[in-house]
């Protein structure tokens, strides 16, 4: 599945870092305001903005104002982006995996470093 505007990258690099995971997780259940959001970590509130500007900017949470605090949103639809890609992988089974094994073989043959 191409990714012409690179949001993929910016969202499994997101994803990769456990701090990032752990907010989100938070998010699951409903919006936060970033200081509650923020009370398990061991982390600075301008290290959890940092964070939650990577994931804004990966399109999985947004944030608003609600008053004087700044609440934060799980983002369905960048998630979602990211569980559809996953999933065309799931879609392959042994008998792909095996036909491609066969198919690939006589290149795999004919490679110079197969000699």
């Amino acid at each position: 599945m191409p990714d012409p505007d690179g949001q993929l990258d910016a969202i499994f690099a997101a994803l990769a870092d456990r701090t990032r995971r752990a907010l989100l997780t938070r998010l699951v259940d409903g919006d936060l305001p970033v200081g509650a959001l923020a009370e398990p970590f061991d982390l600075t509130l301008a290290a959890i903005s940092k964070h939650l500007q990577i994931l804004a900017r990966a399109g999985l949470v947004t944030t608003h104002r609600r008053g004087r605090e700044k609440w934060c949103t799980l983002d369905p639809d960048g998630v979602a982006r990211a569980a559809r890609w996953i999933e065309a992988f799931g879609a392959w089974g042994a008998d792909d995996f095996d036909r491609l094994e066969a198919a690939l073989a006589p290149l795999l043959d004919a490679s110079p470093s197969a000699s």
